[in-house]
């Protein structure tokens, strides 16, 4: 009997020790980073980051957050889904945020955020929640109500400036975007579904985003949680200083998906001080299309990589025109900044003061070529004052870049005189079924040749209008609704 026990508690015994082993080797794997003795690598450890003091950033900023309550008598713009058209790879994801009632002529009310950046009561938020309000509404987290007016708007980069009768009001400090690094942490503070100075935390996830309709805007995406009512919010970094208003969502239902977008600080800052300065915002120029470098356009470039903006066609008397600048022509450089992603080059140009001088490095033939270029003026309507009656009715509102015909293509259409579509954006125009190519005739029967009396038409049709295109050889009524 005892013979036979021995081989089983043997094996008992090598099994506890195994077990008792094992559990070791487990606690001394925990415990590793401590104990366990050096592994050559070439990569540095890691350093410790503690959690920032999300608090502490709340406490001090969150006083100048305020809640902001509209109500009118129309829809308000952006608040639906863009139509980005059927090629467009991401259909009906972006959306701009704003709680209020279905669409339809009725009174509306309806709920964003934004933040005092002057002691004296200038606020900031965005166009969309205010671009059509008759009443603005500003609540303080210490329950202080005042109404507000619109001291300006700015659709091309959906900022907007607001105005309280107030004093000694809390601000917010202002960040320097340019310093933010993909993977720092960022602070949202605003009022999603109408929840008051509601926080919420995440990541930079990148930098310079560009989105369908929006060029002019180097958006800062995040994973930050972000929901209608939030809009026009601030975004902080650790250190409690606003870096970014938070605009769009990249959503499937309309809710948080774990995209987000902001315009950057500075950007919203210079709209501000030139809509309170000069009333108006004004923007740079070159008359030019351009278009993604892919690697194959690199390869038969000669370029070392896919980068720049590759200039598709230039507008006739332009500043690009006049400077040089030619289809074909890959903008490498625009007054000193490297061109990586065509996306980059229009804010940088917009930045520009019209009037001002630029260098342009373009990439011509396999060389490299330096050109100086005096800086248009872009000329838009979506700025200035919502009660401006003048400024709030866009003259050109279709979503659509034309040029005249050329002498060649008036014969190839049996004569006529019109306007070329060049590219279609997002706009009424690609709705209504607009393409690239095609002619423009007239607009509710009055002829157009230029892109002067295509505006002036547009502006005076109302937001009702009918555009008279050619087609290949066929000419066709197309109705349009703008606005």
């Amino acid at each position: 009997m005892k013979s036979r026990l021995a081989p089983i508690a043997i094996a008992v015994i090598a099994g506890l020790i195994f077990m008792a082993g094992y559990f070791v080797n487990d606690r001394h794997f925990l415990g590793s980073a401590h104990a366990a003795a050096p592994v050559a690598s070439s990569e540095a450890p890691m350093a410790s980051v503690a959690l920032p003091d999300f608090a502490e950033i709340v406490a001090s900023q969150g006083p100048a957050v305020v809640n902001i309550s509209v109500t009118g008598t129309s829809q308000a713009p952006g608040l639906g889904i863009p139509d980005f058209g059927s090629d467009f790879p991401f259909p009906d994801f972006f959306r701009r945020f704003q709680i209020q009632p279905p669409q339809g002529k009725m009174p509306i009310q309806g709920q964003g955020s934004g933040f005092i950046v002057s002691s004296d009561g200038v606020v900031l938020t965005n166009a969309h929640v205010v671009a059509d309000a008759d009443e603005v509404l500003v609540r303080l987290t210490d329950k202080r109500e005042y109404k507000a007016k619109v001291a300006g708007i700015d659709k091309q980069t959906d900022v907007a400036v607001l105005r309280i009768d107030a004093k000694d009001l809390p601000t917010v400090k202002i960040g320097d975007p340019q310093k933010v690094r993909v993977g720092e942490w960022a602070i949202a503070i605003g009022s999603p579904f109408g929840f008051e100075n509601s926080v919420t935390a995440g990541i930079v996830s990148a930098k310079s985003r560009s989105l369908p309709a929006e060029g002019y805007v180097p958006f800062m995406q995040t994973d930050v949680a972000i929901n209608p009512g939030n809009s026009g919010g601030p975004l902080f970094n650790t250190r409690g200083e606003v870096i970014g208003i938070n605009s769009q969502i990249y959503s499937r239902n309309g809710g948080y998906q774990g995209l987000s977008f902001a315009i950057p600080i500075d950007v919203a800052m210079d709209v501000e001080r030139q809509l309170l300065s000069k009333g108006k915002v004004t923007r740079g120029r070159l008359g030019i299309l351009i278009q993604e470098v892919n690697q194959a356009l690199a390869d038969s470039f000669g370029l070392d990589s896919p980068k720049g903006a590759l200039v598709a066609s230039v507008e006739p008397n332009s500043p690009a025109s006049r400077a040089g600048i030619q289809p074909g022509d890959v903008i490498i450089k625009f007054s000193g900044h490297e061109i990586g992603r065509s996306s980059e080059l229009p804010p940088l140009v917009a930045g520009t003061a019209p009037g001002g001088d630029a260098t342009v490095e373009i990439w011509r033939q396999g060389k490299a070529k330096q050109l100086s270029i005096t800086v248009g003026d872009l000329k838009t309507a979506d700025t200035g004052s919502k009660f401006d009656e003048a400024s709030d009715k866009p003259s050109l509102a279709l979503g659509l870049a034309v040029r005249p015909l050329r002498e060649n293509e008036a014969v190839e259409a049996d004569g006529v005189r019109g306007l070329k579509v060049e590219a279609v954006n997002d706009g009424p125009a690609a709705k209504a079924g607009i393409q690239a190519g095609d002619v423009i005739l007239a607009v509710n029967g009055g002829s157009v040749t230029n892109g002067d009396e295509l505006r002036e038409r547009v502006s005076k049709a109302g937001n009702k209008l009918a555009l008279l295109i050619l087609r290949g050889d066929r000419k066709m009524y197309v109705p349009i609704k703008v606005g």
